[in-house]
């Protein structure tokens, strides 16, 4: 894709109408009731408005992206003063990706929790050393749910870095991820796949697109996938998924999109093995045991993941100039689960090595000492329900001899978190002890657990306004500004907190030559009390995100980054270069009092680091994708438990990520890729005792399209067979990721 595909020549603003409707949402933005008001603008000179670009979804047939999907974007990504990492289509195709997991862990500057509450294991990332699990979108719209996501119905997945309140609302510290959905389009195509791979591995697809007549079409996208996770023993994956969307009014003014997705997962749950333990002086790694070693119960675990949304999109174009788009979804999402925590944190050895009745088990020795370690139940039966209306303006005008791209926007939104506790008869919940280098997943056990009657844990309510503008001075001088006011209510229980919050960014952009762009941007960010309201995890930080009596009374907390990057698209702008020095902090974090243990506003924390990129095509044979990430997370004050962790290393956080990948095709029909992944030690733990090490990850793949209807492609996925440990849940377990697999696909396409 070249700069051409992404733009068009506008027409000449004969009017102030775009001025006039940008000027009174501006002014509605800054009114207390948020109501749009009436605004006008001085008649000015008519101009010639430059080639420029229309927004639109940003669709690839390579590993390029020059803009994004949302309008909030105001600029394409060269003359955007932000990092903004696009992983396409075609790129998760090549290296079948089919989770979102898949697609974040070759992404630098990513990195992973383990989630044990409310977040679906692998769906909690962080980004540039903050967490991003609640700072999710789906097509430009905050996803209020909290489930496993999947790839068959995306056509890309954009990483903006850095503070984005101004861009998403709430959280949005380190970054926010948007996924782009697949969409009707006015042709005929049909297309499945069937793959088959190692460790019983399967996965079925399918993406039909159908025109219905001169200006609708309907599109359907359906996924079966199960089999056994490579290297790690009885952990089993079962999930399917359809996605069918319907548009009428393709090229004409008013067009209208309605769009249902649905996603079930029936997994085995598998947190991984048993890591903390106390009695091991110094720095801590996991335990060398057999990666396959499983530690759950078969029979009793379980973990069913649903999601089901349904979209409206309608967009109406009243001129070249001015767009209308309003978005109205409904979700719903579940996350029911009874699954083994394995963990030395349990056992009697705690207490000094006598019997601890608190679980009702023998003693158990640590790892140092001995083989046990302890199984303890965990359980959960959640239930997220969000409603939530978008409506964006967005265009072009002239006024003052300057071109403005800009977008206005007003957001409600709701969501309601309900939960079942479980009640355990029987024993049910007896904390198990078992061998640590030979656990016995067939323990016998006894009793049962039922879920007790539904209750609201939570319920948010946001009310929004934004606007963002770039300013073309020149050819090359540009200006980019946004603001974005939040009045966000939640409540936990009987306790309630409402927070009004005032976000901006700010970037500047100079264009040495057309194909390059150098800039400065600031931007802040707001985490609120109640973030996380209802969820067992949350953000770090002294009682995380969620709210309690004893956070209600807490202002949000607040974050500013400041960003110095250049972009460059060489070789006639089929590779994208990018480059960025940034710092991120956080003020005003959640801490505890040394003296009383309350939890305070006065911790801090920050985040410095560099970070390399590259998209595209060298030649029209070989592409390339990959990024380099150095990052120094430091924790600048932070006390809890009555120990101060002042100038410890944050947790979770890389120092150092890259990864590459690269694929060249030798003759028309025959491509061969292969790329390299490196993430460096992780701490887990404030304390910075227990640690993850540093890991490379190879893959590799061959594509053969034998005719334009039958193509075949092999992925070679971790070829050395590394026992990587992904995440960890604050040291107490560690995840592992999959170990070697191959997966042959075969591919049908019809036109």
């Amino acid at each position: 894709m070249n700069k051409a595909d992404t733009s068009t020549a506008h027409a000449k603003a004969g009017g102030n109408t775009s001025a006039s409707i940008y000027a009174a949402v501006c002014g509605a933005l800054m009114s207390p009731g948020l109501a749009l008001a009436q605004g006008s603008v001085a008649p000015g000179a008519v101009h010639e408005l430059s080639p420029v670009r229309v927004q639109g979804q940003a669709v690839s047939d390579g590993y390029e992206a020059n803009i994004a999907s949302s309008p909030k974007m105001t600029a394409p990504l060269l003359d955007t003063p932000r990092s903004v990492t696009v992983i396409t289509e075609q790129l998760m195709r090549d290296r079948a990706a089919t989770s979102l997991m898949d697609v974040l862990r070759t992404a630098p500057g990513i990195t992973f929790g383990a989630g044990e509450g409310g977040t679906p294991t692998g769906d909690r990332p962080f980004v540039r050393g903050y967490e991003a699990s609640t700072d999710m979108m789906v097509d430009g719209m905050r996803d209020l749910g909290r489930f496993s996501h999947e790839t068959f119905n995306l056509e890309s997945v954009e990483i903006l870095k850095g503070p984005s309140s101004a861009y998403s609302g709430r959280g949005s510290t380190g970054g926010s991820i948007n996924l782009v959905s697949k969409s009707p389009k006015l042709e005929n195509f049909a297309e499945g796949t069937v793959g088959v791979g190692t460790d019983d591995n399967w996965r079925l697809t399918g993406d039909g697109n159908w025109a219905l007549g001169e200006s609708s079409a309907f599109r359907l996208n359906f996924m079966k996938q199960g089999g056994d996770i490579p290297g790690r023993d009885h952990v089993e994956t079962d999930r399917w998924g359809v996605a069918p969307s319907f548009s009428w009014g393709l090229g004409t003014p008013t067009q209208v999109t309605l769009s249902y997705y649905h996603l079930q997962n029936d997994d085995t749950p598998d947190l991984g093995i048993p890591f903390k333990n106390e009695s091991r002086p110094g720095r801590v790694t996991p335990p060398k045991v057999d990666r396959d070693n499983y530690y759950g119960l078969i029979g009793r675990d379980y973990r069913k993941n649903q999601a089901d949304m349904t979209t409206l999109m309608v967009e109406h174009k009243f001129s070249d100039k001015l767009k209308l788009r309003n978005g109205t979804r409904y979700n719903e999402s579940t996350n029911e689960y009874v699954m083994t925590r394995p963990s030395f944190d349990n056992c009697a050895a705690r207490v000094g090595g006598r019997p601890n009745p608190a679980y009702g088990v023998a003693p158990c020795s640590n790892e140092a000492d001995g083989v046990k370690m302890s199984k303890a139940l965990r359980s959960l039966n959640q239930t997220n329900r969000s409603f939530i209306n978008q409506t964006d303006m967005f265009g072009e005008f002239t006024a003052g001899g300057l071109r403005h791209s800009y977008v206005a926007g007003l957001e409600f939104s709701t969501e309601t978190i309900s939960k079942r506790d479980g009640v355990p008869s029987g024993g049910f919940d007896k904390t198990l002890v078992d061998d640590l280098y030979n656990p016995n997943p067939r323990q016998p056990y006894t009793g049962s657990l039922s879920w007790g009657p539904r209750y609201d844990a939570a319920k948010t309510i946001t009310r929004a306004a934004y606007v963002f503008d770039t300013v073309k001075f020149s050819e090359q001088w540009e200006a980019n500004a946004g603001l974005r006011y939040d009045n966000y209510r939640v409540t936990s229980g009987n306790v309630e907190r409402t927070d009004n919050m005032w976000n901006y960014q700010l970037g500047l952009v100079y264009k040495p030559a057309p194909n390059g762009s150098i800039y400065v941007s600031y931007g802040t960010s707001s985490n609120p009390s109640g973030e996380t309201a209802g969820q067992s995890g949350g953000a770090d930080g002294a009682a995380g995100g969620r709210l309690t009596a004893g956070t209600a009374a807490l202002a949000p907390e607040k974050s500013r980054s400041i960003e110095l990057g250049t972009k460059w698209d060489v070789f006639d702008e089929r590779l994208s270069l990018t480059a960025a020095v940034f710092e991120t902090r956080k003020t005003d974090a959640r801490s505890s009092d040394p003296i009383t243990g309350d939890v305070t506003l006065a911790g801090s924390n920050r985040v410095r680091g560099i970070e390399l990129g590259v998209a595209g095509s060298i030649t029209p044979k070989w592409q390339v994708w990959g990024g380099y990430s150095y990052m120094d997370p430091k924790v600048t004050s932070y006390q809890s438990g009555g120990t101060d962790y002042s100038g410890n290393q944050m947790k979770f956080i890389a120092r150092q990520s890259a990864s590459l990948w690269t694929t060249y095709k030798f003759l028309p029909e025959l491509t061969v890729g292969a790329g390299a992944t490196y993430t460096g030690k992780r701490y887990v733990d404030d304390a910075n005792i227990y640690q993850l090490p540093s890991y490379w990850r190879y893959d590799a793949m061959a594509a053969y399209q034998f005719n334009k209807n039958f193509g075949l492609q092999l992925n070679l996925n971790n070829l050395t067979d590394e026992t990587i440990y992904e995440a960890s849940h604050v040291g107490l377990f560690s995840y592992v990721a999959p170990g070697r697999s191959a997966m042959l696909t075969a591919t049908f396409r019809y036109n």
